[in-house]
């Protein structure tokens, strides 16, 4: 039985599609969910796309955040249901409380586009467990709130219970404290980065096939669920 993988839209998502061929081309069965879906229509395993929710009114994610299937995308994560968030979708779980911190404005004021180097530092949870401990991926980055921040007790507890789970390596691209690319919940179900893997699954379309593993690392962890 193939595993089902929700890929949410919300009002003004980007990279829907992306992620529901990334799924596809890992091996999974991608489900479109709909921001005003009352449930997750019984998927494996969700993922928050990139783009500009609710064109970023208020703050980037905050009214996706609100939204009537992030009711239940919560829920689900709280049960321990994988839950990814790239870029856009990174803001959404910061701004649903599923990850600690919030996404500010590039500390360069300008949107940043460009491949970019990451170093995997949590390759125990259920989106990077493909990767090796220390393993250095290149994946398109693009943003303009990308910018994390937190309090630097959240930052210490991060630190500290290796829940930072990818770390820009080279010149830091929008500012994020201690060059935080990536973090993961302490059940390890929920990751939210800012670069985006969705587009680098074949090498076609993307400058490495390293973001592929965030799709197989998942599916593998359903087998042997």
């Amino acid at each position: 039985m193939s595993v089902r993988i929700g890929v949410v839209t919300f009002p003004g998502s980007l990279d829907d599609h992306d992620a529901a061929r990334a799924v596809r081309v890992a091996g999974g069965d991608p489900v479109v969910l709909w921001h005003a879906d009352a449930d997750v229509r019984g998927v494996d395993a969700v993922v928050l796309p990139g783009g500009f929710s609710y064109g970023d009114y208020l703050r980037a994610g905050a009214i996706a955040g609100m939204a009537p299937v992030m009711s239940a995308v919560v829920d689900a994560a709280r049960g321990g249901m994988p839950v990814l968030g790239i870029c856009n979708g990174f803001q959404v779980l910061c701004e649903a409380h599923l990850l600690p911190g919030a996404m500010l404005r590039n500390e360069h004021l300008r949107f940043v586009c460009r491949d970019q180097r990451l170093r995997v530092e949590n390759a125990a949870t259920s989106w990077t467990s493909a990767y090796g401990q220390g393993q250095e991926i290149v994946v398109p980055l693009k943003n303009i709130d990308g910018c994390y921040v937190a309090d630097e007790r959240t930052l210490d507890e991060l630190e500290a219970e290796g829940r930072v789970a990818f770390r820009y390596v080279g010149e830091n691209p929008n500012g994020s404290l201690r060059d935080i690319a990536g973090i993961t919940n302490a059940r390890g179900n929920v990751v939210g980065l800012m670069p985006h893997p969705e587009h680098a699954v074949d090498a076609l379309t993307g400058p490495t096939t390293d973001g592929l593993g965030f799709f197989t690392s998942v599916l593998e962890g359903m087998a042997h669920a």
